[in-house]
């Protein structure tokens, strides 16, 4: 026979469980692959293409990342206004140079081909490239202007996201069906299904493609398709390095500690580039915050830019037929 003592015991213990076991049944399990979230910054002075006195060589020493250091902070310092010959641009104050080469110490962030630079464009590519760079230079509409000049794309948003000289910041935010990145500017946001839904219909075409991701033990990795034409954009002012509706980005992120996001991206265009190419970088884990980059707001600059066109046009002799 149970004690009066020992039985109130016995009801109290059977009330706490009544009430913790279905909470505890409806919290999610832990997850088993690793958490992105968090603000990261990609800036580097690790160059995109590998400077020709490194030829083959891959990877610094760590004397040589000092060095090469040292020689990227002096060539960023500003230039003087009276020994400039054009009205110049930012200065330093607006610029996010990074001050250290990757934490992989390579001297480049295109891996492959082993030269460290990025294929040639295909002949169909390198003229409509040579078409948009003279309406970029001589334009009779705005839109005939860079997509950074109108606050359309940027070469940090859509896949592969490469560094710029500033605003360099993602946040990323990780749910179980999508993880979200963030990107500073032009303030972007890219979703990336994990959910196992397939790609969209070819007919859907975006700035960003359609981002579809899987886990690989602790890499994720993200297949991006569905992309416009971008108006047959390749070299525009934003650093981009060859965009059509044919291209095909691979990404994988993994945290190699964790303050460090380890970044590797393949190209596949055989309408943009004459072979594939292979890309990476480190991106660091920063306190933030990431702020609003309102690329527009009182911004002059592409109708101040037309109506300079215009004013030198005017001031040129009319050409005689």
């Amino acid at each position: 026979m149970i004690s009066r003592m020992t039985s109130g015991r016995f009801f109290l213990v059977a009330a706490v469980a009544s009430l913790v076991l279905p909470v505890a049944a409806q919290m999610p399990a832990p997850s088993p692959h690793p958490d992105f979230t968090g603000i990261w910054n990609s800036a580097t002075a690790t160059p995109v293409e590998r400077p020709s006195q490194f030829k083959d060589k891959q990877f610094f020493t760590p004397k040589e990342a000092a060095e090469w250091e040292r020689e990227m902070a002096a060539q960023n310092e500003e230039t003087p206004i009276a020994a400039s010959h054009n009205v110049g641009t930012y200065n330093t104050a607006f610029r996010e140079f990074g001050s250290h080469v990757v934490k992989t110490l390579r001297t480049s962030i295109v891996t492959d081909p082993p030269d460290g630079r990025i294929p040639a464009l295909t002949p169909t590519a390198a003229a409509q490239k040579r078409r948009r760079q003279e309406l970029v230079h001589h334009p009779g509409s705005a839109k005939d202007l860079g997509l950074q000049d109108r606050c359309l794309i940027f070469t940090t948003a859509a896949p592969p996201m490469i560094p710029y000289s500033y605003n360099s910041n993602y946040q990323i935010v990780q749910t179980n069906n999508d993880v979200i990145i963030q990107v500073e500017m032009i303030h972007d946001t890219r979703i990336i299904s994990i959910n196992g839904r397939p790609h969209l219909p070819t007919n859907v075409r975006l700035w960003l493609g359609d981002s579809v991701g899987h886990w690989e033990g602790g890499t994720l990795v993200v297949d991006t398709t569905n992309f416009n034409d971008a108006g047959g954009f390749y070299g525009d002012a934003g650093g981009f390095y060859g965009w059509d509706r044919n291209l095909h980005v691979t990404e994988r992120f993994r945290l190699l500690d964790r303050d460090t996001i380890l970044y590797r991206f393949e190209i596949d265009d055989p309408t943009a580039f004459t072979l594939p190419w292979k890309g990476e970088l480190t991106m660091a884990r920063t306190s933030g915050p990431i702020y609003e980059y309102a690329c527009h707001e009182g911004n002059y600059a592409v109708p101040n830019l037309l109506n300079g066109f215009r004013a030198g046009e005017a001031s040129e002799p009319r050409k005689t037929r």
